[in-house]
């Protein structure tokens, strides 16, 4: 099932199920990918995402129901008072209706009540001018609450699936890929990020490790390389020198030792090979001059000589 979603995914966001290898020999390419630890890592990020998402809707769900029952509880009692209310005076004109007079909803303060007193007439009134507000509420917000719980536990879950699935395939999307000339780091699902970086630039290869991937047995190497540009560079702003260095990353790999002794293995050896990038050659190479014998050049000054006679003995 989640094969299928994923093609389907990957086709509508137009992303490749796999990186075109960088520039290098044929065969000389090695993929690494994120280690399993880092995609249980996720997911405990994601669960306790996902918790704290259900513990809102929860207090929304719970504030709903009392507000729910409140509206109901204030319509009973409303209908409870209206059926104790005294009857209309017969003498009453019938146009005027009854001449009971409506239940005040601010109460007046007795004399020489205590401060207690005070606090508790004031809660009745509280409550008295709530009750009239709610029994005034429209028949629909009763069905418009139902309706809004509803619709937030339906988004939940969907959420829960969509989240679940972005995790999956970010982690799914994580490529690194090491030739003998270049490497090139692809991740992403949503936003697409793809670097590269050629070994004739590369300037330092380290490994780092907090303190939960040392748990996880989990690293990060880190390539930079002179003269980036780019997004990546955001990454080591702020760090002096290294603000303007080309900034990669090979991210939760669970070997992360054999990735750097592979790059500065192949970084050492392209050196010593003095091998460059195709696009840094020259566009045309004259050949060098060849090698001049000493007879040659005898002959070459005699003639030289021989002109310049020829022309002094021809001025006038």
């Amino acid at each position: 099932m989640f094969e299928w979603v994923k093609a389907r995914v990957l086709r509508v966001m137009r992303v490749p199920r796999e990186p075109e290898p960088p520039l290098g020999a044929p065969g000389s390419a090695r993929v690494f990918r994120a280690g399993d630890n880092h995609y249980r890592l996720r997911l405990v990020r994601w669960f306790f995402g996902q918790a704290g998402a259900i513990v809102g809707i929860g207090f929304s769900l719970v504030f709903l129901g009392a507000f729910e029952a409140s509206v109901e509880t204030a319509r009973l009692s409303a209908i409870a008072a209206a059926m104790t209310r005294p009857s209309p005076n017969p003498a009453a004109s019938p146009d005027k209706g009854p001449s009971v007079s409506p239940t005040p909803v601010w109460s007046a303060p007795a004399s020489g009540e205590t401060r207690a007193e005070r606090r508790l007439r004031r809660e009745r009134d509280r409550e008295r001018v709530m009750a009239r507000v709610l029994t005034r509420m429209p028949d629909y917000v009763v069905p418009l609450i139902k309706l809004l719980e509803i619709l937030g536990i339906a988004f939940l879950f969907f959420q829960m699936l969509v989240t679940y699935a972005l995790v999956r395939l970010e982690f799914e999307q994580h490529w690194y890929i090491v030739t003998d000339r270049s490497l090139r780091i692809r991740t992403g699902i949503v936003r697409l990020q793809e670097s590269t970086m050629s070994f004739a630039n590369i300037q330092q290869v380290e490994i780092r490790q907090g303190p939960i991937q040392r748990l996880l047995g989990l690293a990060d190497v880190c390539v930079r390389s002179a003269g980036g540009g780019g997004d990546m560079t955001h990454a080591s702003q702020g760090h002096g020198q290294e603000g303007s260095l080309h900034l990669g990353v090979f991210q939760g790999v669970d070997h992360a030792v054999e990735i750097r002794d592979l790059m500065l293995e192949r970084l050492r050896a392209f050196r010593e090979a003095g091998l460059g990038d195709p696009e840094d050659a020259p566009a045309s190479v004259k050949p060098a001059p060849a090698s001049i014998t000493a007879e040659a050049a005898v002959i070459q000054m005699l003639a030289e000589a021989r002109a310049l006679k020829a022309a002094i003995l021809a001025r006038p």
